[in-house]
């Protein structure tokens, strides 16, 4: 598939640097159903087809598939995320297009891998596919221009499908958001910027108003899989209850602040939280970095050796100086320091929109301190 962009103004350039930028599902799911619409108006598919994104963009799509369905057409565009290492990149979105009763709209259905909401606290009702409220604008958007063309109301029903979305949601937050059977049709821009990792912020927002909307007093964000197995053990907690919020402390944070919750625990590894404790938000490698003297000058405030202090000071990571104050029994209260300072940081970022705790989580699991109220 391929897609170009048209740049009738300013803030619609196409995107400097080595990284291409790629379509949203949404955005692919508007050029395939806008397809799919103008084909059941004429009984001809377009050779390609332009559709209108927020911010000025106009981008044109190839189409993968188009036929007629007993029913109305169907048309697919296949999903180009550019070079973000999105888990649908490559995926088939697909739109069948059929006419409804006189007055009801531009309707929609959720197909084969296409999920459907079952919890409250997401931009859709419960028992409605999960497509969200931009793409649906965008779709019905395309879907205005064509009707416009031919001068008739868009009374459709749009039945979006993604092939093999059932097993690439596994992949994502939806099973712990309540959206079962499938993907999410996504896209706020239309645009889908490399590594900006939207959809993982936009999963850690979504976890935090299903946990509201669901009632649950206490949620957790956990920095990987063993930190998560290990909090949820600590404190039995459901598995909903636990965000994977990832590198992305701060986007967690400021979100509770704005929605608050009774009790968030934010749990992980004695690196990413030696950064949390001195105030970094972004716990990824490469936007922060473990402030090593800051990690010495703890261990000498507990009474370390002066020869571990200089041992120390020449260590390369965070667990180097953790293994370094195991051999002087020191690592307990080293990570304590950690926890309580990162507990901290946590406080003064909700600014009281919830009770906070931290644990510090070894490799192998363990719970190297705690740190609560």
């Amino acid at each position: 598939m391929s897609a170009t962009v048209d740049t009738p103004e300013e803030s619609a350039r196409p995107p400097s640097g080595s990284l291409r930028r790629g379509w949203t599902t949404g955005a692919c799911a508007a050029a395939a159903a806008k397809a799919a619409y103008e084909a059941l108006l004429s009984d001809r598919f377009p050779d390609s087809v332009a559709v209108r994104l927020p911010r000025g963009l106009r981008a044109t799509f190839d189409l993968a598939e188009m036929c007629r369905t007993e029913r109305g057409m169907f048309a697919a565009v296949v999903k180009d995320a550019g070079d973000d290492p999105d888990v649908t990149h490559g995926a088939r979105i697909c739109c069948e297009v059929t006419h409804a009763v006189a007055g009801s709209g531009v309707c929609f259905a959720a197909g084969e891998g296409v999920g459907t909401v079952t919890l409250p606290g997401l931009p859709v009702a419960p028992g409605e596919p999960a497509i969200n409220p931009k793409p649906r604008e965008m779709i019905a958007g395309a879907l205005q221009e064509v009707a416009g063309d031919f001068g008739v109301a868009p009374d459709v029903l749009v039945t979006i499908s993604i092939p093999g979305g059932g097993a690439l949601a596994e992949k994502t937050a939806n099973p712990r958001l309540g959206i079962v059977g499938g993907l999410s049709v996504l896209g706020t821009t239309g645009v889908v910027i490399p590594y900006s990792c939207a959809s993982w912020i936009h999963s850690i927002h979504r976890a935090v108003d299903v946990a509201r909307a669901t009632g649950l007093g206490h949620v957790a964000g956990a920095t990987g899989r063993t930190s998560e197995t290990a909090v949820r053990a600590h404190h039995a907690l459901a598995e909903r209850a636990v965000i994977d919020m990832g590198d992305f402390a701060g986007a967690l944070l400021k979100y509770v602040r704005a929605h608050p919750v009774p009790r968030l625990t934010v749990a992980g590894g004695f690196g990413k939280l030696s950064k949390l404790a001195d105030g970094h938000m972004d716990l990824h490698s490469s936007r922060s970095s473990i402030d090593v003297p800051v990690l010495v000058s703890r261990l000498a405030e507990l009474g370390a050796s002066d020869s571990l202090v200089a041992q120390a000071d020449k260590a390369v990571s965070a667990g180097a100086v953790l293994a370094l104050a195991a051999e002087a029994g020191l690592d307990t209260q080293l990570a304590l320091s950690i926890a309580r300072g990162a507990r901290e940081t946590c406080r003064a970022s909700v600014a009281g929109a919830a009770d906070i705790d931290v644990l510090v989580v070894a490799r192998n699991g363990e719970v190297l301190a705690y740190a609560g109220p």
